[in-house]
């Protein structure tokens, strides 16, 4: 495991004055309640609507990657036992399950859930399977919500045995096409392939909708196809420009309205970006482009020690507004080329970098941000993300970020994988297992990243006694296995 760079510990900050006063070091502000509450009464335990969906209370499961299903697409024990994981933890909206490829060559790596002539049984098992399970951890199933998302990985495009790359870009990236090893082949959709993928993704929210899913997630975040689509400023044509940034997201929900009828349409967005960033020489993170000037980015974080620039995220939600989409998942920047904007951690995955900031900063940066957001629009019910390196403080920040109105639920992502009972031990007023709470190793995505499976090795007994946690931790120190 790589050595943290000289920033506290959260686990060393055991109390509330100490973890406020690291804030005030850092200069930087969070939401705070000294006091969680617990039962009908608690702000994290209350009901909201909009455009038909109503989940009873305010944590939500964010989508993650799996790299647990076979070679053609379909889930394996893992993947189920992941999915009741999610079910068990309580909370109410369960954003994507994870990502689903709406075909072979939009898949991440090997092993991801995709459409197949499988996905739909497949699916119903999943979402039977998970529903039981909050049965059976709550007592109750009104007011879950839970939806799929949808995705094409676009330049991030590994689908087959062995994990090569194979991208398909939506525009040349001045910065990112280079980092391919060399003789990787880089090429860019054209207009009649996008049009074609369009199709592809209504006819995944047709399985979505008939395997029994509230909603689906357009993916639009992380660098994935249509995160990169917000940032093809210079693209010729239909799905470039300054207009046209947004027409394979309306394409969609034109296709998903009409064959569809009456699921629910989400939209995860990277709301703001930054530089791709790289390991310099004392292993830190360090911009690998001039930062004032980078234009490939959908919200330019041009100054770390300043505001992201917002507005092309409220462009783009005043679009979803008179989409009539209601429900968005709000995140920043990518885990592969800007890790510490996306996923605040102290310890950085195999092929990542220490921080180049106190993850604490990054985390206020996203709450901020989404806060301002939440502002500008009151309708939408808006999902905040950078949570989990909170660790013992997250129901302390999430309840006042709730209850303040900075965002409408907490959302939950790594710390689901170590501790999935965090929510309805809070909703419940139980004390935190501490032994359980993630404390970002990172290794859910080091095993991944070196072709092995994604769970958490270090907290949860089960992966902990998994035949993968010898194999990555002799790969992180470069014994053989």
């Amino acid at each position: 495991m790589s050595q943290p760079v000289s920033y506290p510990r959260v686990a060393a900050l055991k109390t509330a004055p100490q973890f406020l006063a690291r804030l005030a070091d850092l200069g930087v502000a969070l939401p705070f309640d000294e006091q969680v509450a617990s039962g009908d009464g608690s702000p994290l335990a209350q009901s909201t609507e909009a455009g038909g969906l109503a989940p009873r209370n305010r944590f939500c499961i964010l989508p993650m990657e799996g790299w647990d299903g076979t070679p053609d697409g379909r889930p394996s024990d893992l993947t189920r036992r992941r999915w009741g994981s999610f079910g068990r933890s309580g909370a109410a909206l369960i954003w994507g399950g994870e990502a689903f490829a709406v075909r072979h060559d939009g898949r991440a790596n090997p092993n991801q859930l995709a459409l197949g002539p499988h996905a739909e049984a497949d699916l119903v098992s999943l979402r039977t399977h998970l529903v039981e399970e909050h049965a059976r951890a709550t007592g109750r199933t009104d007011g879950l919500v839970i939806g799929l998302q949808l995705t094409h990985s676009g330049r991030y495009a590994r689908p087959n045995p062995g994990g090569g790359w194979e991208p398909i870009t939506a525009y040349a990236h001045p910065v990112l096409d280079r980092r391919f090893p060399a003789g990787t082949p880089v090429r860019m959709f054209t207009d009649a392939e996008l049009d074609a993928l369009v199709g592809d993704f209504v006819r995944a929210a047709i399985v979505a909708r008939a395997a029994g899913f509230d909603f689906v997630d357009v993916k639009h975040c992380h660098g994935y196809l249509g995160h990169e689509l917000l940032s093809a400023w210079d693209r010729p044509g239909p799905y470039g420009g300054a207009t046209g940034r947004t027409t394979f997201l309306r394409r969609i929900v034109d296709g998903i309205r009409r064959d569809a009828a009456g699921l629910a349409i989400g939209v995860r967005v990277s709301a703001f970006d930054a530089v791709p960033f790289r390991k310099d020489a004392r292993g830190v993170g360090t911009p690998e482009a001039d930062m004032a000037s980078y234009r490939n980015a959908f919200g330019l974080l041009a100054d770390p020690a300043a505001a992201p620039d917002l507005e092309p995220a409220r462009a783009f939600l005043r679009e979803l507004e008179a989409l009539g989409i209601r429900w968005v998942s709000v995140s920043a920047g990518s885990p592969y080329y800007n890790p510490h904007i996306q996923r605040p951690a102290l310890f950085p995955p195999s092929d990542g970098y220490l921080p180049p900031e106190d993850p604490l900063v990054g985390c206020a940066r996203q709450i901020a941000a989404v806060g301002a957001l939440k502002r500008d629009f009151p309708n939408l019910r808006l999902i905040g993300t950078g949570y989990s390196y909170l660790q013992e403080w997250l129901p302390h920040v999430g309840q006042a970020a709730v209850r303040q109105g900075l965002t409408d639920f907490v959302g939950l992502g790594r710390m689901v994988l170590s501790y999935p009972a965090l929510p309805v031990d809070v909703l419940a007023g139980k004390p935190l297992t501490r032994g359980a709470i993630c404390r970002t190793f990172s290794d859910c995505t080091s095993g991944p990243r070196n072709g092995l499976v994604s769970g958490c090795f270090p907290l949860d007994p089960f992966y902990k006694a998994h035949p993968d946690a010898a194999r990555l931790k002799a790969i992180k120190e470069g014994t053989p296995a």
